[in-house]
């Protein structure tokens, strides 16, 4: 413990020892660096970039150690409800169910697994585990932020299966629910262990409390790496996520303009028996599409910055800096229960009969109008 302790110390005697060199986000003054807080066996897998900034003000350390803590408790939480309710209520456990359940295991593990080792790094200033455990700290982070990616992008594929083809699509089954799950993770282990094999690697980041992909090393196979990885973890999925519900919204709006034009043919004011209650289904559907790809943008986007300032030496980054995109891709896995769950209205009925305190709106099932809009990955629903 006297190990972990002395760094703590150093960083605040630097601290209250003043200097005009710390500015806006530093706390140190003199010659004192921001890699000065670290212990000796991290110097060597500190890229050398990071020496020219004076350490993070302390108040910088404690606000990010306070908001990852508030993070941590709601998305465990929040995911482990989700995953609690969708496994032990059968009317839930449907093949394009497994994969809510799967994002939500991938988001649980991502919090339990990462939350707690940046809040104690936050109160020591440091990391303070050791080279070994920030290249593990950085495949975890890589492995379930890969799994949670691909899981969004596989539950578009499966809405738009079931509303832009419909009859014409092939149903989803529980064994190739579970094959596209095996794939996600098979693929997200491959991007994960790339780096132990010398395509990439994982180093501590510039506020020194998380480790995540190396961007500042100039050599071909490091710089290769981020950008394949980008094309394949960002882009792509953003792609195809943003092409599915692009088709969905045009669906649903060629079904709704279809719906009226038949009304005014049979001289009826609606063909529904409840217009006011189904005529905004879509308005709903752009809405739950736009709040999908936003926040997922949202999530990932910072990280993509920060590594593409990196390789490509855009912006001159600072410790301080690097944080955000830590924060932003755990926010992800707060909102995720609340939009691929929680607006499920099967899930709100199942959650308020096992526990009502936590329920909040109307937990009536709707039509199956309506519930086309939040539940479209309902195979019944094709």
């Amino acid at each position: 413990m006297s190990g972990l302790m002395r760094p703590h110390y150093a960083a605040y005697q630097g601290w209250a020892g003043g200097g005009s060199g710390g500015g806006v986000g530093g706390g140190g003054g003199g010659n004192q660096t921001v890699v000065d807080k670290a212990l000796p066996d991290m110097i060597a897998i500190i890229d050398p970039y990071w020496y020219q900034f004076p350490p993070i003000n302390p108040l910088w350390h404690g606000i990010l150690g306070f908001v990852v803590c508030v993070l941590t408790f709601i998305a465990i939480t929040g995911n482990g409800m989700v995953i609690f309710i969708f496994a032990t209520t059968k009317s839930l456990r449907t093949p394009s169910n497994l994969y809510i359940i799967n994002l939500a295991f991938s988001d649980f593990c991502l919090m339990s697994t990462m939350g707690i080792p940046v809040i104690i790094n936050c109160y020591y200033e440091t990391w303070v585990f050791g080279p070994f455990m920030c290249i593990i700290y950085g495949l975890v982070g890589s492995l379930f932020g890969c799994g949670s990616i691909y899981t969004m992008m596989m539950i578009a594929f499966d809405r738009y299966n079931v509303i832009v083809k419909g009859l014409a699509g092939k149903p989803l089954t529980i064994k190739g629910a579970l094959f596209r799950i095996f794939m996600i993770w098979t693929v997200s282990t491959a991007w994960t262990v790339a780096p132990l094999f010398g395509w990439g690697k994982y180093t501590p980041e510039g506020n020194l409390t998380a480790c995540g992909t190396d961007y500042l090393s100039k050599d071909w196979l490091t710089r290769s790496y981020v950008l394949v990885y980008a094309s394949f973890c960002y882009f792509t999925p953003l792609f195809l996520i943003i092409y599915s519900y692009y088709f969905i919204l045009s669906a649903v709006s060629a079904h709704e303009k279809n719906m009226r034009e038949q009304a005014k043919k049979m001289n009826v004011a609606s063909l529904r028996s409840s217009e006011n209650a189904n005529a905004s289904a879509e308005g709903k559907l752009a809405k739950v599409a736009l709040m999908t790809i936003s926040l997922w943008f949202m999530a990932w986007t910072p990280y993509l910055v920060i590594n593409f300032c990196g390789i490509f030496e855009t912006h001159k980054m600072t410790p301080l800096f690097t944080i955000w995109g830590s924060v932003f891709a755990k926010a992800n896995s707060v909102y995720n229960p609340i939009v691929y769950a929680i607006s499920h209205p099967k899930y709100r009925a199942a959650l308020n009969a096992r526990f009502p305190s936590l329920v909040c709106g109307n937990t009536a099932l709707p039509s199956d109008a309506q519930s086309a809009v939040t539940t479209v990955s309902e195979p019944e629903k094709a």
